[in-house]
């Protein structure tokens, strides 16, 4: 979710004019509903609302500073924009809190934003010193402090390796819990420094700052970020209305494979292999919009460099189950 804090209005949101034109045959209906599950500051939501003036948008985030700053923005909307304090797998309940019982457009814009990443306070970025937080809503949770200051070395290495796919995972983690014996480690730097001693020297020449697997781990961990994407994009899928769209960009590998899982289980047949055609009830109820994870352009990334490690993929939810007659042709993309 890459908007620049204070400069909301001038920066335009990653994929914007992509996520519009694939959410708006769905979002063309008289009361349509679309849900920005990760409002942010809510520069795709603003995008949407004004492309469709009969849209209303529901705007959940676990951040409380990301809210406050979305609301102001979207003020203007009046009634059209709700949102929501909440973590994005709360979706069924959020609209069932509000007697909603489907939406026509759900867009998941995954990972940090750059609002929280410029926040020095919030301790997401490597290049800046602060207080080891990392939590999306600095209400409630674990920090990352604890996590580096409490977890064994076994625990830590396991984080760091499967949520930041770091190859030297366990020298860190050693590291780490021979620092934390001779005092607390509390501020961004010092985990950062940790880091890059920590990594052999050729590889801190190449491959930008060693620090970026770390933090990337540890704010996983902190937010149980795959924990909740894994809830959340089948419980949207199911909440989308018949030619309901999903959109979802992903700002690193293992978002990504979730995604295309959760999407791609429900493009194919769940009959059994070499029935001449589908049981009901087994037939695909979703088709591929996009052709594998579309990258943004060269564009987008000279505008903000945060954007190049996005990737976007979307889905349609068919119309009838069996006769629908994009099934096999977008279907096929991710097989």
């Amino acid at each position: 979710m890459m908007t620049q804090f204070g400069e909301e209005r001038a920066h335009v949101p990653v994929f914007r004019d992509r996520v519009c034109q694939l959410l708006a045959p769905s979002l063309d209906r008289p009361d349509a509903v679309c849900v920005d599950a990760t409002l942010g500051a809510g520069g795709h939501s603003e995008a949407l609302l004004r492309a469709h003036p009969d849209l209303t948008m529901i705007g959940i985030d676990r951040d409380p500073d990301a809210l406050e700053l979305a609301g102001h923005r979207l003020a203007h909307f009046g009634q059209r924009f709700i949102a929501v304090h909440a973590v994005y797998d709360d979706i069924h309940t959020v609209l069932a809190d509000r007697g909603l019982d489907g939406i026509d457009g759900a867009l998941f814009d995954l990972g940090v934003s750059s609002m929280q990443l410029d926040q020095a306070t919030r301790g997401f970025a490597y290049a800046q010193d602060a207080p080891l937080d990392m939590r999306m809503d600095q209400s409630v949770g674990i920090t990352a402090e604890e996590v580096v200051n409490t977890y064994t070395e076994r625990e830590l290495a396991r984080i760091l390796r499967l949520y930041g796919e770091e190859r030297f995972a366990p020298r860190i983690a050693k590291s780490i819990v021979a620092a934390r014996k001779r005092a607390p480690i509390t501020s961004s730097r010092q985990l950062a420094d940790l880091v890059r001693d920590a990594v052999p020297a050729a590889t801190r020449r190449r491959g930008g700052n060693p620090s970026k697997r770390s933090f990337q781990a540890l704010r996983i961990e902190v937010n149980a970020e795959l924990d909740v994407l894994r809830e959340a994009l089948p419980r949207a899928m199911d909440l989308l209305r018949p030619n309901g769209r999903i959109v979802v960009l992903s700002y690193h590998s293992l978002e990504d494979r979730i995604v295309k899982r959760a999407i791609a289980e429900r493009t194919v047949s769940t009959a059994p292999a070499g029935l001449p055609m589908d049981v009901p009830g087994t037939e695909p109820t979703f088709t591929w919009l996009t052709k594998g994870a579309q990258p943004p352009s060269d564009r987008e990334i000279a505008g903000n460099p945060r954007a190049a490690s996005a990737k976007l993929r979307a889905a349609r939810r068919l119309e009838t189950h069996g006769n629908d007659q994009e099934t096999h042709s977008h279907g096929e993309d991710e097989r």
